[in-house]
């Protein structure tokens, strides 16, 4: 069991691939052995290829391939391209195709792989047949669970069973340095506690954005009256977004420099005492980064999309919420998200509250009924 050659299957998103790390890290800690080859799109590449329990990244080209699809002079090289993908797989002889993600594509490509052993989702918590593709199902709980918690279960269609995970995402030394100059130039501004906030969201996600006005008021707020410093972390598409907050604001703030990997992005939450932003990646790789974070949810579920760790989740139930609306343009539930109680959860957080002691290893939920 050992020495098995294990295929793991989680294409994207950036945050599910990364919610995905801290399960294969267990596999790898308990299959020390083991050979674990990960197939992921393009935005996750050097991510996985950073990570000490992740063996081998195959790149899954899908922009590519969908491009060469459509255009009458690509195709057919596409098609012996994707021949050859698959060839390249089967050659491999993978022992266990274990598919994280639950759709058509990984469950074909778990069977084009020639693995025996191919464990996947129950029917129920699959989608677009993907449990077809599966010869070992594992049974999810009936009640709503964390995706930490879904990609752990699936451990149990190789005998792993285990009830808590323990992970830090692995840092490269070069990123260690560049943000250490980062901090070492920006020292005169720097006053603990420094607390991250990550406002922008990908392109496609514009609807987990808390609005700009509230942030920029939260942001006085900690720099006012707990005298902090505010560091604002932004990525691609989001300089804009997070410069218009910055305007806005009456007190001084610093923004992060340009990160051009998730873990310098992970480094620079390192060095900070509380993350706080919307449901995205970022939230996430703080989280995994060991610090607290405070979580604002609009539409999503705030129990699938639980950060890993200390933390504490703030939201309004407006009667439609959790829902997968995302072309709604009404957003009342995220926009009910007063700066108030943003702020009211980071004091309890770092244990500023009157009473109160930082939370350590704890989650709570500020949930406040409309």
């Amino acid at each position: 069991m050992d020495s098995q050659k294990i295929l793991v299957l989680r294409l994207s998103a950036v945050g599910d691939v990364i919610r995905t790390l801290p399960a294969v890290k267990a596999l790898k800690e308990h299959r020390p052995s083991s050979f674990i080859t990960w197939i992921v799109e393009e935005p996750s590449r050097a991510l996985l290829e950073s990570q000490p329990e992740v063996d081998e990244v195959i790149l899954f080209p899908r922009k590519r391939w969908t491009r060469g699809i459509k255009s009458p002079k690509g195709i057919w090289g596409t098609f012996g391209e994707m021949r050859g993908f698959v060839k390249d797989l089967r050659r491999r002889k993978f022992d266990v195709a274990l598919d994280f993600h639950g759709i058509l594509k990984s469950g074909v490509l778990s069977f084009l792989s020639g693995s025996p052993k191919r464990i996947g989702y129950d029917r129920r918590s699959t989608k677009e047949g993907n449990f077809l593709y599966s010869n070992v199902k594992v049974n999810l709980p009936g009640e709503r669970i964390s995706r930490f918690e879904r990609n752990l279960a699936l451990l149990k269609g190789i005998g792993l069973e285990l009830k808590k995970l323990k992970y830090r995402l692995h840092i490269p030394p070069e990123d260690r340095e560049y943000v250490e100059d980062f901090f070492k130039g920006s020292s005169a501004l720097l006053i603990k506690p420094l607390i991250a906030i990550h406002p922008g969201t990908s392109q496609k996600a514009f609807f987990k954005r808390w609005m700009p006005d509230q942030y920029a008021q939260l942001a006085d707020r900690l720099v006012r009256e707990l005298n902090a410093s505010v560091l604002f972390t932004w990525g691609d598409k989001e300089l804009g977004w997070v410069e218009g907050i910055r305007k806005q604001m009456k007190e001084p703030s610093l923004l992060a420099p340009k990160t051009e990997s998730l873990t310098q992005l992970g480094e620079l939450y390192r060095n900070c005492d509380l993350y706080i932003g919307g449901d995205t990646g970022p939230m996430h790789i703080a989280s995994l980064m060991g610090i607290p974070v405070v979580v604002i949810y609009g539409p999503t579920d705030p129990i699938e999309n639980e950060p890993f760790g200390n933390h504490i989740k703030v939201r309004k139930e407006v009667g439609c919420n959790p829902c997968h609306e995302y072309s709604c343009k009404k957003l009342d539930c995220i926009r009910a998200v007063s700066a108030n109680e943003v702020f009211k959860a980071t004091k309890e957080i770092l244990g500023i509250l009157p009473g109160s002691e930082p939370m350590r290893d704890k989650k709570r939920d500020l949930e406040c009924r409309s």
